[in-house]
């Protein structure tokens, strides 16, 4: 394997197993077996299993920020239209994995927030990053009237990534997609009038 090709399968690897047994008990000889790399080479690619989780995180950011610009850049339909359309393709996905996988950053932040700086800096950054993308997609829809005048955009933008970040988790917890189907029902009812 080509080293920047075996630096991004280990990262690739590295997410699956994350993002299922979380980053502390993941262990390292774990990722380089799946990933069928020497478990001598793992420091040619990464300073520390910190520097690899860092890794982790931006490549997981960067993929989810296409989806996100995907979906609510759409200008094929309105701007409510593009978050509906995001939340159900959420809900698709977590009955797709049985509700066992939520958002990797979500799950990052609760077990590592309170314990490294170094990440719960980088991970602040990553949802500052995706309420921007609801952010434009929310002016954009006050700019049009389908929403009030007088939102705040921001503060809708953050509830809306903490709301369905929460949905998300419950999912996990209940095994079931009934808490994100709610907020979104909420959402939609009650919140974007």
């Amino acid at each position: 394997m080509h080293s920047s090709t075996t630096r991004e399968e280990l990262i690739k690897v590295g997410t699956g197993i994350i993002a299922l047994q979380g980053f502390n008990t993941t262990g390292l000889n774990a990722v380089l077996s799946t990933a069928g790399v020497p478990k001598g080479s793992f420091y040619h690619y990464f300073r520390s299993k910190e520097d690899f989780g860092l890794a982790v995180i931006e490549s997981f950011a960067g993929e989810y920020n296409a989806r996100l610009r995907d979906y609510l850049q759409d200008a094929s339909v309105t701007p409510l239209q593009r978050i509906r359309k995001y939340m159900q393709s959420g809900i698709k996905s977590m009955q797709g994995c049985e509700c066992r996988q939520g958002c990797l950053i979500g799950s990052l932040g609760q077990e590592l927030a309170g314990q490294n700086e170094v990440f719960r800096e980088k991970l602040d950054g990553v949802f500052r990053e995706w309420s921007g993308y609801f952010r434009d997609c929310l002016d954009e829809a006050k700019a049009i009237g389908e929403i009030s005048a007088d939102s705040n955009t921001r503060e809708l933008a953050d509830f809306i990534l903490t709301g369905w970040q929460g949905a998300s988790l419950r999912a996990k917890v209940t095994r079931s997609v009934k808490p994100m189907k709610s907020f979104m029902k909420i959402l939609f009812t009650r919140i974007l009038v």
